[in-house]
């Protein structure tokens, strides 16, 4: 498997196209430390992200990465520690 890297721009991608972006948010601000609730992302749109995230990249998300990464920047890292680790397995 060659090695990956999940990047903000895939994660805004992947959050536009699937679920939208709340007319008030502008995820070409500094958002990378705001809590996807507060960017107007819901369960619903988080869990299509997840989704996506996991068929794009084949890899496997625990349960709770959202609750426990609720930020972009925090996603971002957990993902690529889960590819990283996915490369090393």
């Amino acid at each position: 498997m060659s090695e990956q890297e999940f990047t903000f721009e895939a994660l805004k991608l992947i959050l536009l196209e699937g679920a939208g972006a709340d007319e008030g948010v502008d995820l070409d601000g500094d958002v990378l430390d705001t809590g996807f609730e507060d960017l107007g992302y819901e369960s619903l749109a988080l869990l299509e992200t997840g989704g996506r995230i996991e068929r794009e990249y084949g890899i496997s998300l625990p349960d709770d990465i959202f609750a426990d990464h609720p930020t972009p920047r925090a996603l971002v890292a957990a993902i690529n520690a889960l590819l990283q680790d996915a490369v090393t397995a």
